[in-house]
């Protein structure tokens, strides 16, 4: 170490040389800021100096390039050398002026070092891949983070001149109320000198004690630090009840008697089962209501609430006797057969026979319903209070990865996914504990500089959020409510600040929007320099110049480099199949303490003094793609970010949403993490919310909302073994999706699984060990606990040959455990405040591994997507995941908040929802013919979760029946015939029985689940249009991929965009778009439709009319008709009109079912039918 005096002696800057070996060649961002030998004479590319010629900024000033490609090509072995500047505080230099320039007390240059350290990560866009090496391309973005670091310091010091101590933060009584910022010592002494001024205003402070304020950062400073319980025998009999309360509370309160010694409504007894709601007493909320010691502790997190029995018995004795009825109804039918149309009744009894099977299917696994309530204030206490094991109170709860998936920009329009990104930054949960990222499937510039976008709006929404609790988080949804939105608003500042922060969003808007044409104009621009520069260099080779010039048509980043991802020009490396993977840390990971800001000014539009200004991390994932290796879709693009976020913040929970599904409601998190967290949470694997959607129509003409599935079936399978995962919102354990078993299972022997064998799946001895985890993985074919495999030569078999991923793995393990006061002796559980630790800091060797993991050979001889992470081989991926885990014993939960956790679109438009609802068939079809059909589901998964999914994969092959069943009423009026042979007492008697029951049993689940009898009917009408149109497609082909082979491949479900002022909100709801799957729903109510007429006139005009058999006929006619009834409307468009294509179609059939019923019944004196018709 050489000082070098660059002044007089006198002078108090110091300048600190020293050099570095080769050994030291990466690039450091601290205040010690290595640079070249040379850059301390006259090199204009030193950091030393003003000439910032070498960097180019684009015009929108978002990014600038801080290297150029020869000083990244450069060997690392150049000797550097490390300068430190030392500039005490003087009257003309005030703290916080230079970032480069600054002294800071030890605490806060810590906290500097460790931003400007986290600087680097989020400003570096790193590649790599496939026989490539992993690069790493700084980028400089417009908002610098040590600046704001800066300022946020500059106000936690004490400006006094020679000072540097911490100043009294603003949640105290600030001395004066001009804000200058002193520190409680200079303080003392502008008090004892007499004036008793403040130095920055030169006022008198105001008549504040200083000792009320010393006393009550004392006793906050007492409270942080862990002390011994006090005796009983020391409390006096002033003393509160409680013992915490009575560490905190002043000990000159007076105890109220009335409250425990007097027999009042929830209040009496001391540990009493129905005690008061928090901050409710006596019928008044003005007192807190106080527990006694450890009895808010030890409440469950979670409670489950069976639905009543006055609504759940009458429902299963009315799935009995319509069971019964159905029986008699069928055995009658098949005994008294319709010996004029043997052919007709045959067709018919086949078909109610699969319908019984089917309805018996669909209604088992809805005799147990239940309902569950969390307690978040119980979570808070538990998790996020002072206690002996977490004397500070910082948050023990475990970290949560949200993953966001979008694979077109085109599709999915980016400002969609951008508002879920925002509302995900605002989550109400630990900043510390959140990581977001996102999955560009389709590596485009346009979603990249689309989150850098939303990146920089974060810093002014999401401490706007938490200042105001705004709600939903999401700001396209909360400023488009159409409500009183200063409703329960109490601060001054919140119209402004809404105000400023409306405007910062519309301009936010602008600037997304006009992405796609910068990049455009931009990448033309260096495409045509590129074009001069090769013309120049062909003139001085001198080469023919009437030679083509070969310049790939690039798409071009703002700081003047190819982006390696797809290019619209689909130039080789750059197709959509066929780039590099891609890495940037948008956000880097936040501090572990908070970080409040500062007060309004040119820069800050809104006051954050009392707000986490903190972000939580943000990355921006795509990964590679080759030719020759499978994606896999989907499911490869979630099994990279669970790889990635393994490695980058490895949360022992996972949050999926798609990019159009939003947070709702900022708690939502904290709900679902009650159950995990709660007694017997070990055993859950995911918890699955409801799905919800906006901008539906008011009629919900095709059912989009589906409150049968979510709010009836859903809830029905929570009370088995749990719901099914439906592919957006859904909080995975970690070590689920790597294919471990619970810790404890159940195996079902015996007849339907009354024989019930409890499994321990972990060895508890082994456990015992310190730093050790042993988890048992279950085989697909091994019904029994297989611990052999667990072995670490078998783990990178299973996982990869990353090292660094295999290490994570007991990490996260141990993160997901449940605390050691809920488990039993024996159990694995953690420690209480295991948690509470700063996270490891992100370095550049990370993110490379990262880069590793989502290359494209990298699943190869693996068994990811075979047993790990999400399951490959269907386009339903999400149902087979989450069947794989039930199969291996694993519960799931269902949580239904009360204000919806989740909101996303739905496509309203006729085709979209059709080719919707083939995705979905096509899916259960595979899985019906692949080994993840439930027939062979193992022991460990209950009989009835078992029916519930054998009927997932069965449901669409009941379209053939129902295709059959809705002609039959059109032959039975064109013949004559009926599928009875006479409209008997019996038959009428079953019917009116069968159909009662049924309207009975729906209005009963109606009842338990909340659902409307609109909802009901529109979902039964749009069952018959999905059974009649996209099922029958989606058979034939599994059955063609099945036996021929044939590649099944969808397009992308489009988004819907945030509409313009002025446009119709429901515009694509009248939008007719020809599909081949309307041709069936359409030819079912022509044929109908001409059968009643002509079984109507053939009735009135017959000398011997059989008006019973054409009421049946025409009442099954309607029947059919009632449930087409919105897919007619569907056609007919905004204006009511039929389209063209519906009149040729109908023209067509007319002729086709004309001569088809002149063949079946010539008119009289015709002999032999058609004999002497012959088509030409």
């Amino acid at each position: 170490m050489v000082q070098m005096a660059t002044s007089s002696s006198s002078s108090p800057v110091k300048i600190t040389v020293s050099s570095e070996g080769k050994e030291n060649g990466f690039r450091n961002l601290g205040l010690t800021s290595p640079i070249r030998r040379v850059s301390l004479s006259n090199n204009q590319n030193s950091p030393l100096s003003n000439n910032r010629g070498g960097n180019r900024t684009s015009s929108g000033g978002r990014y600038s390039n801080s290297v150029t490609k020869d000083e990244i090509q450069e060997e690392p072995s150049s000797e550097f050398v490390s300068y430190t500047v030392h500039i005490p505080p003087t009257p003309d230099h005030q703290i916080g002026l230079s970032s480069s320039q600054t002294s800071f007390p030890q605490e806060e240059r810590k906290v500097f070092d460790e931003k400007r350290e986290r600087g680097f990560i989020s400003s570096t866009l790193f590649t790599g891949g496939f026989n490539s090496v992993t690069r790493s391309h700084v980028i400089d973005t417009s908002i610098d983070d040590s600046e704001a670091v800066v300022k946020t310091l500059q106000g936690t010091i004490c400006r006094m001149n020679g000072c540097d101590g911490k100043a009294i933060q603003r949640d105290s009584k600030v001395p004066c109320e001009c804000g200058f910022k002193i520190c409680k010592e200079c303080y003392v002494e502008c008090l004892d000198s007499g004036k008793g001024q403040c130095p920055g205003c030169k006022e008198p402070y105001r008549e504040v004690g200083y000792e009320d304020e010393e006393t009550d950062s004392g006793s906050e400073q007492e409270d942080d630090e862990p002390r011994p319980l006090r005796s009983v025998k020391d409390f006096k009999t002033d003393n509160r009840f409680s013992i915490v309360r009575s560490f905190k509370a002043p000990q000159n309160t007076e105890f109220d008697h009335s409250r425990w010694l007097f027999e009042t409504k929830g209040t009496y007894g001391y540990g009493n089962a129905v005690w008061p709601k928090d901050g409710y007493v006596n019928g008044s909320t003005v007192n807190e209501f106080e527990y006694p010691f450890r009895e808010k502790s030890s409440r469950p997190l979670t409670r489950k609430v069976g639905v009543s029995a006055a609504i759940i018995s009458p429902y299963r004795l009315l799935m009995l006797v319509r069971f019964i009825a159905l029986g008699f109804f069928l055995t009658w039918r098949i005994k008294h057969p319709n010996h004029e149309a043997m052919w007709l009744w045959g067709m018919s009894i086949t078909c109610e026979l699969w319908f019984a099977l089917s309805w018996l299917l669909d209604q088992l696994p809805k005799l147990c319903p239940v309902n569950r309530v969390t307690d978040l204030n119980v979570l808070k206490d538990r998790f996020e209070s002072p206690s002996l094991s977490n004397p500070k109170g910082r948050s023990d709860l475990p970290g949560i990865d949200v993953f966001v998936s979008t694979a077109d920009p085109e599709k999915e329009p980016p400002l969609v996914t951008a508002n879920t990104i925002l509302s995900i930054l605002a989550v109400e949960y630990p900043v510390e504990k959140i990581a977001c990222y996102l999955s560009d499937d389709g590596g485009a510039l346009l979603t990249f500089e689309a989150l850098a976008e939303t990146a920089s709006f974060a810093r002014i929404w999401v401490p706007f959020c938490r200042k105001h609790k705004i709600e939903p988080r999401n700001p396209e949804a909360y400023f488009g409510q159409k409500r009183d939105f200063l409703k329960n608003k109490v601060r001054l500042d919140f119209v402004r600040e809404r105000r400023q922060v409306k405007r910062e969003y519309d301009e936010f808007k602008v600037r997304v929007n006009s992405l796609p044409e910068s990049i455009r104009r931009r990448s033309d621009a260096y495409n045509t320099q590129e074009e001069l520069r090769a013309k120049k260099k062909q003139v001085e080779l001198g080469d023919n110049l009437s030679d083509p010039i070969k310049v790939p048509k690039a798409t071009w980043m703002s700081d003047g480099s190819h982006w390696p991802g797809t290019w619209p020009s689909a130039e080789t490396d750059h197709l959509r199949g066929d780039h590099a993977g891609i890495i940037q840390a948008m956000l880097a990971p936040p501090n572990s303490e908070p970080v409040m800001g500062c007060e309004a000014d040119e820069e800050n539009l809104i006051n954050t003094v009392d707000v986490d200004i903190r972000l939580p991390m943000l990355v921006y994932v795509s990964r590679e793609k080759r030719p020759g290796y499978d994606h896999n879709k989907k499911a490869g693009a979630m099994n990279a970010l669970v790889r990635t976020s393994a490695i980058m913040s490895n949360g022992p929970f996972i949050l999926n949403l798609d990019c159009d599904h939003y947070i709702y409601n900022s708690l939502a998190l904290r709900e679902g993490m009650c159950f995990m967290l709660d007694r017997g949470g070990d055993r859950i694997c995911y918890v699955q919310f409801p799905q919800r959607f906006e901008g539906v129509d008011p009629k919900d003409r095709y059912a989009n909302h589906n409150t049968v599935f979510f709010d009836v079936s859903m809830r029905a399978l929570d009370g088995l073994q749990g719901p099914m995962y439906v592919g957006t919102g859904c909080i995975f354990r970690r070590i689920a999706l790597y294919g471990f078993s619970p810790p404890r299972a159940t195996e079902h022997h015996g007849w339907l699984g009354s024989r019930k064998i409890k499994l321990f799946l972990r060895n508890s001895k082994k456990a015992k060990r310190e730093n050790e985890t042993v988890v048992a993985i279950n085989g697909e074919h091994n019904e029994v606990d297989d611990d052999a495999e667990i072995e670490s030569q078998l783990l990178p078999r299973r996982f990869g040959n990353s090292t660094s991923l295999v290490a994570t793995i007991p990490v996260a393990e141990y993160g997901g455990r449940l605390i050691e006061e809920l488990l039993g002796r024996g159990k694995q559980g953690r420690l209480a405040g295991s948690l509470a630790v700063p996270r490891e800091p992100l370095d550049a060797a990370t993110v490379a591994e990262a880069i590793s993991v989502i290359s494209c050979f990298y699943e190869d001889r693996t068994e990811w997507g075979r047993r790990v992470g999400w399951i490959y081989g269907s386009v339903t991926e999400d149902v087979v995941t989450g069947y794989r885990m039930h199969n291996r014993g694993w519960r799931s939960v269902y949580c239904v908040t009360k204000r919806d956790a989740f909101r996303g679109s739905a496509p309203i438009n006729l085709t979209d929802r059709l080719h919707q609802v083939l995705r979905w068939a096509t899916g259960s079809v595979e899985i019906f013919f692949s080994r993840n059909n439930a027939l062979f589901a193992s022991r460990r998964m209950k009989f009835l979760q078992r029916i519930a999914y054998f009927n997932v994969g069965m449901y669409p092959f009941t379209s053939g029946f129902l295709i059959i069943y809705c002609i039959l009423p059109a032959v039975s009026l064109f013949t004559g015939q009926f599928i009875v042979q006479s409209l008997s007492v019996t038959f009428l008697l079953f019917l009116l029985i069968i159909t009662v029951t049924l309207c009975l049993l729906a209005i009963l689940e109606i009842k338990w689940s909340g659902i409307t009898l609109e909802e009901w009917w529109r979902n039964e009408q749009f069952w018959l249009i999905g059974g009649t149109s996209a099922h029958p497609a989606a058979v034939l082909q599994g059955l063609l991929k099945v036996i021929a082979g044939v590649d099944i491949s969808f397009t992308l479900t489009s988004k819907s965009s945030t509409p313009e002022d002025g446009d119709d909100e429901f515009a694509e709801l009248y939008v007719v778009r020809w599909s081949y799957l309307m041709v069936p729903p359409i030819t079912i109510m022509m044929l109908n439709m001409i059968a009643i007429a002509v079984g109507v006139a053939r009735t009135m005009y017959s000398p011997y009319p059989q008006w019973s058999k054409l009421l049946g006929g025409v009442f099954f006619s309607f029947w059919v008709l009632s449930h087409l009834y919105p897919f007619a409307k569907g056609l007919m468009g905004r204006r009511g009109k039929i389209p063209t294509i519906v009149f040729v179609w109908s023209g067509l059939l007319s002729i086709i079912i004309s001569l088809l019923w002149v063949y079946i019944s010539p008119p009289s004196g015709i002999q032999g039918g058609l004999g002497k018709f012959e088509f030409p």
